[in-house]
């Protein structure tokens, strides 16, 4: 999570442009090393146990050493020793950004120092992302994006960013958002969140990222916008929005439920209720995440 914010913070105070970034993500996912592979390369697990643990995160909204653990698969201890194996992922762009001379080691040296301070990031975090250091995280993205949020309205973008890192890739950067009436959109579904806490929730892109991002989602290999590339961003959007649900239950005791998600066939959506636009830069192209609030919680 500490690379795609760092990313937003490079480009939000004009250290780096678009394509900086984007060259230097795709160098950082041909580096980057996950920690089922780590497992599987230490002996601690077999790809069968990994694959478990994948599965297990379609229905638990929980990072992948949570679930191991849990699972019986590995002790806390083994964790830690993994996680300590990778390279902070941050650091790692910024080392990529310095190695191609789009900043020097001074503003590298500054912008790091400046970030770990703005996000109370200690040195442990560097390596283990822990809960509090990632609610910073999100409280300073959303003060820079100058967007109004409840508990509920975090705690929901927090989990769309982690499904994203899980199931496509984190080889992506979110933009500040913009609040609008309306939106053009391309390949585009939508999902609606019922209850007291009632949203509409919308994913859309271009016909070139829709079939990059189902490939990515269901390991296939898309060559042209169809029912099943239609399909696999209908789930996805299914999956995070059924595991919102399941943690406002679990966490706060509020039963929501949520609508079949259905493909916007407009190639123009208005907005009735206050709109929240979300720009989500992946190296293979722009995701645009619409939430629009229809009804809040008041205390959440």
């Amino acid at each position: 999570m500490y690379t795609q914010f760092f990313g937003n913070y490079l480009l939000s105070n004009g250290y780096i442009t678009k394509e900086q970034l984007f060259a230097a993500m795709k160098k950082k996912s041909n580096k980057h090393v996950k920690l089922g592979t780590l497992a599987i390369h230490s002996g601690l697990m077999t790809a069968s146990e990994v694959d478990n643990v994948i599965i297990e995160q379609t229905h638990q909204d929980k990072k992948f050493g949570e679930l191991t653990i849990e699972m019986g698969y590995l002790t806390n201890e083994q964790v830690k020793n993994l996680l300590n194996v990778q390279s902070p992922d941050f650091l790692l762009l910024g080392q990529i950004l310095l190695d191609d001379g789009v900043i020097n080691n001074s503003t590298l040296e500054n912008v790091i120092t400046d970030y770990r301070s703005e996000n109370e990031m200690m040195d442990l975090d560097m390596t283990i992302e822990n809960k509090e250091s990632v609610e910073r995280l999100f409280d300073n993205f959303f003060v820079i994006s100058e967007t109004p949020v409840t508990k509920l309205g975090k705690m929901y973008m927090e989990l769309l960013f982690n499904n994203l890192i899980r199931f496509v890739g984190e080889d992506f950067s979110p933009l500040s958002s913009d609040q609008c009436k309306e939106f053009p959109t391309d390949c585009c579904v939508c999902q609606d969140v019922l209850g007291e806490y009632s949203i509409s929730t919308y994913i859309s892109m271009d016909h070139d990222t829709a079939i990059k991002f189902a490939s990515r989602y269901v390991n296939d290999s898309f060559t042209e916008y169809d029912e099943y590339v239609q399909a696999s961003l209908e789930d996805f959007l299914n999956l995070n929005n059924g595991l919102f649900i399941v943690n406002c239950s679990n966490d706060y005791g509020r039963e929501l439920s949520i609508s079949a998600p259905r493909h916007v066939d407009d190639g123009l959506v208005s907005f009735k209720d206050k709109a929240y636009h979300f720009q989500i830069l992946y190296t293979f192209g722009t995701l645009h995440f619409i939430v629009e609030v229809h009804k809040l919680i008041e205390e959440y």
